[in-house]
């Protein structure tokens, strides 16, 4: 598989999980079952949150930014995945490879700014609530949403651009299931100590300060509930940010694993399947726990719904 010493790389294979032949039609299942949950969920409350006049607020317009971000995250891997785990060559060209970690990696930094703003929105509507169309108004909720795209697509351009242009020396073996940042950086031949510099800087800087922020933000949450008089009030604020909390855990537990924790040269199965959780059972989960928790969205499905089945019979 791997060319000469000093030729320039085509295309990388990817041999993630490849050790467990056994498993890879099950694997091929099981994330073509999860991909497809991941279009119908996230379309849905995309679907709803523009049609529902009531749903037309902060929250339902971040967590409609926060679906269209795992439909285009899932799309930029899932179909790779999915082809190398049938194929006997599993090859992907360089360029596919480049353009997979710039979507990838663009959408993952920028869900971690965009879980923070949610979190904002969160305290807002819970401990200043009769300021809360004020404060998060159109225009504020837009640019916020913009500049947590922004961040991360720069975030992004720049980590990609400094790892691809740096040889590969005919190593072109990534042992991922897909074309992973870290992994690509353990083909490299040459010296990656700005890279690692640089990443180390990023993900201190979007994954610890948004965690910072959103765990601040749920310690005046926490504190507001609890003064609250009424059980249904303190209900109805613990089920408002359960939602966006568990993704949090979800999201961030994964994300820290990933890459906060001590590089080594080999990569081991145990990261390969957080990558997977990372990559594919987040984003599935993420409109199964908004639907459970919200009896809005909830209500908003079933009218969807009705009315297109009513539509159909006609």
């Amino acid at each position: 598989m791997a060319i000469g010493n000093h030729s320039a790389v085509t295309k990388f294979f990817l041999v993630g999980l490849s050790q467990y032949p056994e498993l890879q039609l099950s694997l091929f299942v099981l994330c073509l079952i999860m991909y497809l949950i991941i279009l119908l969920g996230n379309s849905l409350l995309i679907i709803i949150s523009i049609q529902d006049s009531h749903l037309h607020t902060p929250m339902y317009f971040f967590l409609g930014n926060l679906s269209f971000l795992d439909i285009c995250y899932t799309s930029s891997s899932i179909p790779q995945m999915l082809i190398t785990f049938r194929s006997e060559r599993k090859s992907v060209s360089f360029i596919g490879c480049a353009l997979q970690m710039v979507v990838s990696l663009g959408l993952g930094s920028t869900e971690c700014v965009l879980l923070a703003v949610m979190a904002y929105d969160r305290y807002v509507a819970i401990c200043n609530p009769l300021r809360y169309p004020i404060v998060m108004n159109r225009i504020l909720c837009v640019h916020m949403a913009s500049w947590s795209w922004i961040i991360g697509c720069l975030n992004s351009l720049v980590q990609t651009s400094l790892t691809m242009v740096l040889p590969f020396c005919g190593n072109n073996v990534i042992d991922h299931i897909t074309c992973e940042i870290l992994a690509l950086l353990k083909l490299i031949c040459s010296d990656i100590t700005i890279n690692v510099f640089i990443m180390t800087v990023t993900s201190t800087v979007l994954l610890m300060i948004p965690l910072l922020l959103i765990f601040i933000s749920y310690v005046f949450i926490l504190s507001s509930t609890l003064r609250i008089n009424s059980a249904e009030g303190r209900k109805k604020a613990f089920l408002t940010c359960s939602a966006h909390l568990t993704v949090v855990i979800l999201f961030y537990g994964s994300a820290l694993f990933m890459y906060m924790k001590p590089k080594s040269t080999d990569t081991k199965t145990s990261d390969e399947i957080i990558g997977l959780s990372y990559g594919v059972v987040t984003p599935m989960l993420n409109p199964i726990i908004y639907s459970l928790s919200n009896k809005e969205v909830k209500e908003a499905v079933m009218k969807v719904l009705s009315r297109y089945l009513h539509l159909w019979k006609i």
